[in-house]
């Protein structure tokens, strides 16, 4: 039986593979690029995108698991709703959805909203599916790692309500876990959720104090300027994403991300160890630098 692998080149598609392929799974991974899929060996590459139809049928073919992410796009919802329609054509039954915590609270961020829409199709599709909501990524701020060693100060907006950071080797693992849980048992498994969250909940202010401990050196919390936020992504992304993350950035003040009970401990007992720590990035970032 073969698992699919979608966005398999990208930090947390990639990962996902590695992690599979250790435990002994058939894994076949669709990509755009093939010179990019640098994969260990027996990993079966198929080249396509979630627009090629033609392609999703042949990498879906004989597929029994499917991982689906797709990267935020203008066009994303039509692309999960396409690789769905697909994917129950070709009879995959058993999913594994990355999605986003809050998708049914950030409802005007536009990526957010996008993600809860597929949630909604692949419960009225009848699809059985783990559904991933992850917090917001810890390598994220490896963007804004030059701000804050050069300059003093850690400038995303995360506000006072803190969020619960995960660390992307986590998200991989989980999702690998989760694939090969549906994939081995007798039966597809009832739909579920699962909140991703990092072991703590960290405010901008806390954020600034780990990298003040790391650096040894005071560094700032730059504050909850989103409007500002928005004109420094528009330097290097298109002004649609850039604006979708000031949105997304404003949910950050208003209702942060924030784990319920439970979610630490559940993915604790999942990967039979602790979580990884934003101290813990902070200091490997620094320590690789």
């Amino acid at each position: 039986m073969t698992i699919l692998v979608t966005g398999a080149t990208g930090n947390v598609g990639r990962q996902v593979v590695e992690h599979l392929v250790k435990r002994g799974a058939d894994v076949r991974a669709l990509v755009r690029d093939p010179s990019k899929a640098e994969f260990p060996a027996g990993v079966s590459v198929v080249q396509g995108d979630f627009l090629d139809v033609d392609a999703l049928r042949n990498a879906m073919s004989g597929v029994s698991t499917l991982f689906l992410l797709n990267a935020v796009v203008p066009d994303e919802f039509t692309q999960a709703l396409i690789a769905l329609n697909v994917a129950r054509s070709a009879g995959i039954e058993r999913i594994v959805y990355l999605s986003v915590i809050h998708a049914d609270v950030y409802v005007n961020v536009p990526h957010f909203a996008g993600k809860f829409g597929v949630e909604r199709m692949i419960e009225q599709m009848g699809f059985k599916a783990t559904i991933l909501r992850p917090a917001y990524f810890i390598q994220n701020d490896l963007t804004v790692k030059d701000v804050i060693t050069g300059y003093g100060a850690y400038p995303m907006p995360i506000g006072p309500k803190g969020l619960a950071m995960i660390d992307v080797r986590d998200i991989a693992e989980i999702a690998a876990l989760e694939l090969l849980r549906r994939e081995q048992a007798a039966e597809p498994l009832a739909l579920e959720r699962i909140n991703l969250v990092g072991p703590e909940t960290l405010t901008g202010i806390d954020i600034a104090a780990i990298w003040s401990d790391v650096l040894a050196r005071p560094i700032h919390y730059g504050g909850d300027n989103t409007e500002g936020f928005e004109q420094n992504l528009r330097q290097f992304m298109p002004a649609w994403m850039a604006y979708d993350m000031r949105l997304m950035g404003e949910r950050f003040l208003t209702d942060g991300m924030l784990p319920e009970a439970g979610d630490v401990e559940r993915l604790t007992r999942l990967l039979g160890r602790p979580l990884r720590s934003y101290s813990a990035f902070a200091a490997e970032t620094v320590a690789s630098a």
